[in-house]
């Protein structure tokens, strides 16, 4: 289950994320939303917040039927002890994936579609397996969520050090700075986004 939050959320959430914004430029509708109203700050926040949300409502899911299926194969070892636990570490390790997953959003506004987001998400599952490989797995952000979660440890049976402050620090510092540089380009955002674009690359 965790494992499946951490890697499979990774690719999972990463399509969520840009699903949302990589669409708008597909169906070429991100004019349309530039002529609202509404804050451009505003329509960014809401997305990233609206793609966090589900995402953790499918982490909630994810939960719920595995507690339904522990129940009905009546597996030993249940206990409120436990299973707040894992509601915690599942949680945990749902939240830190969510964060990862922000920059590919921001890959979609730059890119003007989906597809180089889709190849980002691969990319940032084979270098964590590279880096991994040569030791530094706990300084590549992708790569903390299924560190943190314990199931590296699991699947390759080595012990894993414990993640320290630097580490969760990578992740945190990946969303957050990854929205801020999203919300700097609609802010400034004219009439035609794509001069923008060319003026942030």
């Amino acid at each position: 289950m965790l494992l499946l939050v951490s890697v499979g959320g990774l690719i999972i959430f990463g399509f969520i994320f840009v699903w949302i914004f990589g669409r708008e430029y597909s169906d070429k509708t991100y004019y349309d939303m530039l002529s609202l109203p509404t804050s451009r700050v505003i329509i960014v926040a809401a997305k990233i917040f609206t793609a966090a949300y589900w995402c953790m409502a499918l982490v909630l899911l994810v939960f719920a039927l595995m507690l339904g299926i522990g129940a009905a194969l009546q597996l030993p070892g249940w206990s409120a002890a436990v299973t707040t636990h894992g509601m915690g570490l599942l949680s945990g390790t749902g939240a830190l994936t969510v964060l990862t997953c922000i920059p590919f959003a921001l890959i979609a506004s730059f890119t003007r579609g989906y597809l180089p987001s889709v190849g980002g998400i691969f990319l940032a599952l084979v270098l964590g397996q590279i880096i991994s490989q040569i030791g530094y797995g706990s300084y590549f952000p992708w790569n903390i969520p299924m560190l943190y979660s314990g199931a590296a440890q699991a699947l390759s049976g080595k012990t894993t050090a414990p993640l320290g402050f630097v580490s969760y620090l990578l992740v945190l510092l990946v969303g957050v700075y990854q929205y801020h540089r999203h919300r700097c380009l609609v802010e400034i955002c004219g009439p035609d986004i794509d001069v923008v674009i060319t003026k942030f690359q």
